[in-house]
């Protein structure tokens, strides 16, 4: 995937993403994610299914604009149509909550740390 590094690295090629966003259910809690990290809802964090784990991004409510910074630690979701899953502190944060899945733009902040 080495347009996905070059993507992370920012400049012109900066990845963004557009698509529907859901939230982890809370039976999810204290599950581990991908990452080997457990799950907290209280976490500002996020499942994407190709993002290296550690990558920040900013996740905006297309709808109504508001944007939280969320770390990816899981893959998925597993659900046609959809491109990230945000715990349930990021969803109450952009009003995804009651609607349970609204489109979303992701855009990369901060590339993942080297390994």
């Amino acid at each position: 995937m080495p347009w996905l590094l070059s993507a992370c690295a920012g400049g012109a090629n900066t990845f963004t993403q557009s698509g529907q966003g859901s939230y982890y259910a809370n039976k999810f809690n204290g599950r581990k994610t991908a990452s080997g990290s457990v799950y907290r809802p209280n976490k500002m964090t996020a499942a994407h299914n190709t993002l290296p784990f550690g990558t920040v991004v900013r996740v905006t409510n297309t709808r109504n604009n508001r944007s939280v910074k969320v770390t990816v630690t899981d893959r998925g979701p597993h659900v046609k149509g959809r491109i990230i899953d945000l715990s349930r502190k990021a969803a109450r944060k952009i009003d995804l909550i009651d609607a349970g899945v609204v489109p979303v733009k992701v855009k990369v902040v901060k590339a993942a740390p080297s390994r």
